[in-house]
């Protein structure tokens, strides 16, 4: 290694001796181009947060937004399959290029790279990072106006390298409303505040059921203590959904374009005003 001449700036050795802050963006490549970045968040597993990822980024490709989503849980990747697409990707002269949905979205998912993507993934957390930085890097993101990245829960390596490899415009938390997960939450909200990255707003999933006969709304998992933490830490809960079949099944076969979810309106037109 070369002797450090104490000249920070012209150098990207991220050591002990190091006065100014390490940029750990990674780049696209020079011939792709996104416009918004939104990550879609979680404190735990099981909220809906794929769900929720998939419901926005139709919204906005119905109203002719040219949209993508980056699936970057890794050992977890279900976008494929929420929107019937199979086969795997290959790579062209300006990169890796993304499967497509029918009704135009772009999308990478571990899924989509594996020859058989029933294997578990059984890799370390360096590697799955690297592969969602790879994803970010090295595929051929043509002209996007908006971009979501569905994030695994929690706040691990993953999140970390998203929130501090991929310049985003904010995040959107999904939660349902079980008054742990509601604590749970409270982490990635933190997280996000630690890192200076914008929380657009807090969904909550799962929100309620309504009888299809007599209109009323029953609340199955139990009442909402998700106001609580949105107003601690001055953020607005912008959509609950409520439990619906249709969508189950809708994701089930790989349909999920189909559906349109009046009550995540709110979410789409605060994502257009980024």
């Amino acid at each position: 290694m070369a002797e450090c001449n104490h000249d920070c700036g012209s150098c990207n050795a991220n050591c002990g001796e190091r006065t100014e802050p390490f940029d750990f963006t990674e780049k696209l490549n020079e011939y792709s181009s996104v416009k918004k970045v939104i990550g879609v968040v979680s404190g735990k597993g099981g909220v809906g947060k794929s769900m929720v990822t998939s419901l926005l980024a139709s919204a906005l490709s119905r109203e002719g937004k040219k949209t993508a989503i980056l699936d970057a849980d890794i050992t977890g990747p279900s976008i494929p399959k929420i929107f019937g697409v199979s086969g795997m990707t290959y790579v062209s002269e300006k990169g890796i290029v993304p499967a497509k949905s029918a009704g135009g979205i772009d999308m990478i998912s571990v899924n989509l790279v594996l020859e058989n993507p029933e294997e578990p993934v059984v890799w370390r957390g360096p590697v799955i990072a690297g592969a969602v930085k790879q994803f970010w890097g090295e595929t051929f993101w043509e002209n996007e106006e908006y971009m979501f990245i569905d994030m695994p829960p929690g706040t691990g390596d993953v999140p970390l390298t998203v929130f501090q490899s991929i310049p985003l415009d904010g995040i959107v938390v999904v939660t349902s409303p079980q008054e742990l997960v509601s604590m749970i939450v409270e982490k990635a909200v933190k997280m996000a505040d630690l890192m200076n990255i914008p929380i657009i707003g807090i969904v909550e999933n799962m929100s309620y059921f309504q009888c299809p006969d007599c209109g009323k709304r029953h609340p199955i998992f139990g009442e909402s203590h998700i106001e609580k933490i949105a107003d601690k830490y001055k953020i607005t809960v912008v959509a609950k959904l409520p439990i619906n079949e249709e969508l189950a099944k809708a994701a089930d076969c790989g349909k999920i374009e189909d559906i349109a979810v009046p009550e995540l309106q709110p979410v789409v037109e605060a994502v257009k005003v980024l």
